[in-house]
């Protein structure tokens, strides 16, 4: 009783820092926000935003010790997917050339993303047990095509903010906001899954 206990309190606590890092990255994506604040501000709010899940993925990475082989994998790779936005947001904090940017921002972030599709790819072969399966009540089947679908909308984000080298801007900034919004909320929605569950359980109760 008492490790199943604390396998939900570390599972609450990747839960809550995907919850917090998906938000900033919501945040930082919606008009209203990046308009109104400076660009600075919004450079840091995804970098914090990334640093959470990079925290989230390292603690998931730990418990999955033990997990099949793809389990362990997809949190290996997700892992992986976070350091690399670490490393694009914080560049993304600095004052950079276009050739820097492409260098230092996009290309980590194009990486990064690859990394999510693959992982988010991997932890649906582990939830469905091949390529494809329907269990929409499955709170399990529920995340994995969530996170899929959040990977995917980071993918587009990435393609979208590709550097044009005749005007150092995005190719369209429309696809880098949409796609950041719509796969932080995908990644959001998981989470509060992941945490809704662990509050169903009963709790054990000692003699």
């Amino acid at each position: 009783m008492a490790q199943s206990a604390q396998s939900d309190r570390g599972t609450r606590a990747v839960a809550l820092l995907f919850v917090t890092g998906s938000a900033l990255f919501a945040l930082g994506s919606l008009p209203p926000y990046f308009e109104n604040v400076s660009s600075a501000l919004v450079a840091w709010t995804f970098f914090v935003g990334s640093v959470l899940f990079t925290a989230a993925a390292l603690m998931q990475l730990l418990q999955s010790r033990g997990d099949r082989a793809a389990a362990v994998s997809a949190s290996a790779v997700q892992l992986l997917g976070t350091v690399l936005f670490n490393l694009s947001t914080f560049s993304a904090t600095r004052d950079l050339s276009t050739q820097q940017a492409e260098r230092l921002v996009w290309a980590p972030d194009v990486y990064g993303s690859a990394a999510f599709l693959i992982a988010g790819a991997l932890g649906w072969v582990v939830v469905c047990g091949r390529l494809w399966c329907w269990r929409p009540g499955s709170p399990d089947w529920q995340m994995a095509a969530l996170n899929m679908l959040g990977a995917l909308a980071f993918g587009l984000a990435a393609a979208g903010a590709f550097l044009l080298p005749t005007t150092g801007e995005p190719v369209n900034i429309r696809w880098v906001n949409a796609g950041t919004f719509l796969g932080a909320c995908c990644f959001l929605w998981a989470a509060l899954i992941l945490l809704s569950g662990i509050a169903r359980r009963p709790r054990a109760t000692t003699a």
